[in-house]
């Protein structure tokens, strides 16, 4: 059997390689380090997940997402094609992988053996004055319409890949986590013929970027229309407290007023005897 011989410059070359090779693998490990913490809420429609490099949280989601999927049947006649609706939620059991990033950042979601995957892009940016948000900048839904539990009797069943196009969703002050109670709903484009599919989240809570403390949110950031629900919940409350404010005023002015007028002297209405004197 022959010797393999090499020279101490392709030794170092071929240590050099394996090296890297082991700093670039230990990197993927670390990126795709994923938890599943739905566990902790008490919301049966809702999950949290989080994702952590080198032991530390650097990407975290909370929310309740539904998907609203058109797809294909054969009509009764066997010849036309109808359109049915899929309507179903992210499950609580989902698995999880992702990538933290200084600028940018990702996860997925997947279940059903891969049968659905939800992909969320998030992106760093500077705008004017030179302000600093993040935000989701791209939302992919991989789906099967094989998958016979939300999918029934789809015509030429295969998988489907949907995806927004120039999206700027959820733009956070960095260093801050995104609330919204409300419903935010985006719509993204399917290689099924151009389909509409709506991918509805709320009861949210996100933070790609910059998280202080491991499995913790930074400060919120409530979105615009939770912010205009709040507004209108309390206006009523402030209003009445300024009309009460008001009547309190006016009633002390008046009581000032009377008590002044009744402290004056009170000159005859009849003024004829003083010309007699």
């Amino acid at each position: 059997m022959g010797r393999l011989n090499f020279s101490t410059k392709e030794s170092a070359g071929l240590l050099l390689l394996c090296v890297c090779g082991a700093v670039a693998l230990s990197v993927v490990l670390a990126e795709q380090e994923g938890e599943n913490l739905s566990g902790l809420s008490d919301n049966p429609d809702k999950a949290i997940f989080a994702v952590r490099e080198n032991g530390t949280t650097c990407l975290m989601v909370e929310f309740a997402v539904k998907f609203l999927v058109p797809y294909d049947v054969l009509a009764l006649n066997g010849i036309d094609l109808i359109t049915e609706q899929a309507s179903f939620t992210l499950p609580r059991g989902a698995e999880i992988e992702g990538i933290c990033g200084r600028t940018e950042s990702e996860i997925h979601i997947s279940w059903k053996n891969n049968a659905y995957i939800l992909r969320i892009y998030f992106s760093k940016e500077i705008r004017e004055k030179g302000i600093e948000v993040w935000k989701i900048n791209k939302i992919q839904f991989v789906y099967d319409t094989s998958e016979t539990s939300h999918f029934i009797n789809a015509y030429n069943p295969g998988k489907h890949t949907a995806s927004t196009h120039k999206l700027s969703a959820l733009v956070t002050p960095a260093g801050r986590s995104y609330v919204c109670l409300a419903q935010q709903t985006v719509t993204l484009i399917s290689s099924d013929h151009q389909k509409g599919i709506t991918v509805s989240m709320y009861d949210i809570q996100i933070q790609p970027f910059d998280i202080a403390s491991d499995f913790m949110f930074s400060a919120p950031y409530k979105c615009i229309t939770d912010q205009r629900e709040h507004l209108e919940e309390t206006l009523p409350l402030i209003l009445g407290l300024v009309l009460g404010l008001i009547i309190i005023i006016t009633l002390t002015i008046y009581h000032f007023h009377l008590k002044l007028t009744a402290t004056q002297p009170q000159l005859p209405r009849d003024r004829s005897m003083y010309k007699n004197m």
